[in-house]
Parts: C-alpha cells; structure tokens; sequence
C-alpha cells in the first residue's frame, strides 16, 4: 500500500475515533450514500468538461467515499478496506479469463459479452436456498433500484433481452415509442384542462421506458444522449437570452413568436 494510501486510511480512523470530526462520527452508510452518488455525478461531470486537474480532486473525493463506507463496515466487524481492494481484484480477474486463464483473445464485443455471461452466472450462484432448492432467479436480479431512471430503464430492458424478451428490429421498437405517444394524447385529451391524472402519469412513465428501449436497440447512451441534449438546449436557450439582450429586449418579454424566431436564428449559426 502506498504511503498515501495508508495516510488516508489513518485520517479517516482519526475522523471517526472518539474526540474526532462529531459530523464524521455521526454518520451511517444511509446518510453518506447521497454524497457518494454526487462525487460519481462531479468525476463525471469534470471527464465531461475535460478537466484533468479537476478530475483529480474528484477521484480523491470519490476515494474518500469508498475508504469512509470501510471505516464504518470496519468498526462493525463485516470487512474493511483491505477486503474491499481484495474483491474487486478477485472479481476483476474472475471475469476476465482470457486475459488471466489463457483462454485467447477477445474483441471488445466478445468480452463484453462474456462479462455479461460471467456476471449472470455469480448471480445464479449468489441466490439462497429456500425449501432445500435455489430460489428462482430473475434476469433482472442485480439492476439497482437507485440508479437514474433512464439508466435503470435501459438496464433492464437489455436484462430482458438477453433472455429473448425484445424486438427483433428497430424500428419495431420505433413503432412501440409511437404506440406509446398515442396512449399519452390519448390520455390528455381524456383529462381535458385539469391536473394530470394518474394515467397520464402512467402513460408518460411507459414512453419515456419504449423511448430508452429504443436506444438501447439502436446501440445509443440513453442517459449519455440525453444530457448532450439539455446540453444543446442550454446552450441554445442561453444564445437567445443573450440575443434578445443585445437588441435592447428582454427574453421573458417577448411573445413566443419572437422566441421561436430566436430559436431559429440560433440554430441557423450553430
């Protein structure tokens, strides 16, 4: 272990020892899950941006959040961070035996696969036993309910698909996206000018699942796309707030006419 690492490690048991941090002391696994997930959000958010020095400070958080959830499993007696480097490299190793077993090598599509394989067989082996037989797997045992909706979305329809459950083309997966706008029009003019009801809720909630389907069928980022597509519109929108400014109007002023017109004329210099 590095000198460094080791250093982090002794900061972290000093935070969490009698007459250390009392906020660091306070904690549980729940309360500083959140702030797990938001370092991953921060790593993510500076690879976006191409920040290198920035995405060094933020590895060092997210580090931090994974040596902080061993100091707790630690004074609990289940593992320590030790155990934690220990699994990942037994794991690491496990699902990728043409690399370590000699087993040839593999395109990226074929290890890909093969991961995917290697992981549904732990989870097979992973089930307790009920009644004297394994319990009866799921395909989609394993897909954490906390993840992003839309990411969760096209985790489990990939799930489905690896057990047949899919579209064989495209554009059939196109067809059900359509399906499912009719069902939301359908939906709204039901409920006419009052609030959303809960099957427009519902309805919404389907498109928005056949929407990620089709992603994933046309080998698409769900998530990835569509924050490049807030991206745009960010962008977009602020041009024409600095548009209007630049012609002495104000953005909010104007009638959605004169916005669309700007909307326009920002797409047209892009």
């Amino acid at each position: 272990m590095t000198e460094h690492m080791s250093e982090l490690l002794r900061i972290m048991e000093r935070l969490r020892a009698p007459g250390g941090c009392p906020w660091d002391r306070q904690q549980t696994f729940a309360s500083i899950a959140p702030y797990t997930i938001e370092e991953a959000y921060e790593v993510a958010d500076a690879i976006a941006r191409g920040d290198l020095p920035h995405l060094k400070d933020e590895l060092g958080d997210l580090l931090f959040q994974v040596v902080f959830h061993s100091r707790m499993a630690q004074e609990q007696g289940a593992f320590d961070f030790d155990a934690v480097a220990a699994a990942i490299c037994g794991k690491l190793v496990r699902r990728h035996p043409h690399v370590f077993s000699g087993q040839g090598a593999l395109t990226a599509a074929q290890q890909s696969a093969a991961w995917e394989d290697i992981k549904a067989r732990e989870r097979e082996a992973a089930h307790p036993e009920a009644g004297g037989s394994p319990r009866a797997a799921s395909a989609l045992d394993g897909v954490p309910r906390t993840l992003p909706a839309l990411m969760r979305a096209h985790k489990l329809s990939k799930r489905a698909a690896r057990v047949g459950f899919d579209w064989e083309h495209p554009s059939q997966t196109a067809d059900k996206v359509a399906e499912e706008l009719g069902e939301v029009r359908e939906a709204a003019a039901a409920s006419g000018p009052a609030a959303p009801s809960d099957e427009i809720f519902e309805e919404i909630g389907d498109l928005l699942f056949a929407a990620a389907n089709l992603a994933r069928k046309l080998e698409v980022d769900a998530e990835a796309a569509l924050r490049a597509a807030n991206a745009k519109f960010e962008r977009r929108f602020r041009a024409m707030e600095a548009l209007a400014a630049s012609r002495g109007e104000t953005f909010a002023s104007l009638n959605l006419a004169a916005q669309e017109s700007l909307w326009a004329e920002v797409k047209r210099v892009e």
